[in-house]
This record gives structure tokens, C-alpha cells and sequence, in this order.
């Protein structure tokens, strides 16, 4: 059975799209917008990205010289299958935020810096999208869990 509960690795953000991202402590979620400060936030499917710890993993297995954040995810999870989660499942993270899944990978732009160091990257296949049902803040450590897995 896949894992449902995990802890939130790292909160990654960007004040400009195309840049990479910085890791924070803590981040404020608006409902229907995504990450306040966040270039990727606004109204539209796509306002939090996620990528578990575990995917971040093999790229390093690979050779490839990354840390979380380096694949331009707001938040890394870590102990949570994110894979085997469905479009429509909602996670709960830290005490009050919501966030509904809306996509499962993206194409990249070009070769991303790790696509060149290695001649693969693991964000297209294995990133997950959402959107901000409920707002609050999370902090890293904090629990992050599915509450419903359905569409």
C-alpha cells in the first residue's frame, strides 16, 4: 500500500519565474493562488508544485548534483508517495492548508541544468502539481498527509 502520510522536507520559492528557487522555513498559502511570494502563484492549475525527497534521490544516484529545490518544487516531501496520488486528491499540510491535485508532470521548457549534467531529470515524470483549497501556513517538518485519494 503507498504511503499516505509524510513530512515536508523542504519550502522552496522564487521571486521570478526561470530562477532558482531558495529554500525557506515557512511559507503562507492563499487560498486559489498558491505561495505568497512565489512567481509560479496565481490563478491558475498549477499553484504548488510538489517533488518527494525519494525522486530527488535517484537523480543523485545518478551523479546528478542537486538538493531539494534545485527542480524549481515549492515543496519536497519526504515518506509520502506522491506517484501513487490521483488528480482531485487532496493533501493536508501543516495545520490548516489544503491543496488539491491537478497535474502530474510537465514538460521542461529546454534541457534543465540537470537534464545537461546527467541526460536526465526526474521533475517531468514524477512532479506533481496543486492548487490551494485552504490557506494557512506550513513550516518544514510539518505533516503532510492525504486526506481523500479519489476524483
Amino acid at each position: 500500500m503507498a504511503t499516505t502520510k509524510g513530512r515536508i522536507k523542504a519550502i522552496s520559492v522564487s521571486k521570478e519565474k526561470g530562477t532558482q528557487k531558495t529554500n525557506v522555513l515557512r511559507a503562507e498559502l492563499k487560498a486559489d493562488f498558491g505561495i505568497i511570494g512565489d512567481a509560479h502563484s496565481g490563478n491558475w492549475h498549477r499553484q504548488v508544485s510538489l517533488l518527494a525527497l525519494e525522486s530527488i534521490d535517484k537523480m543523485i544516484a545518478k551523479g546528478a548534483k542537486v538538493a531539494p529545490g534545485n527542480f524549481a518544487e515549492n515543496i519536497t516531501t519526504e515518506g509520502l508517495d506522491l506517484c501513487a496520488l490521483e488528480i482531485g486528491s487532496i493533501l493536508k499540510a501543516g495545520a490548516d492548508v489544503e491543496l488539491e491535485i491537478t497535474q502530474f508532470g510537465k514538460k521542461c521548457h529546454s534541457n534543465c541544468e540537470i537534464f545537461e549534467q546527467i541526460g536526465d531529470c526526474i521533475m517531468p515524470r514524477e512532479g506533481v502539481f496543486a492548487r490551494v483549497v485552504k490557506a494557512g501556513a506550513i513550516n518544514v517538518g510539518d505533516l503532510i498527509e492525504v486526506m481523500t485519494n479519489e476524483n
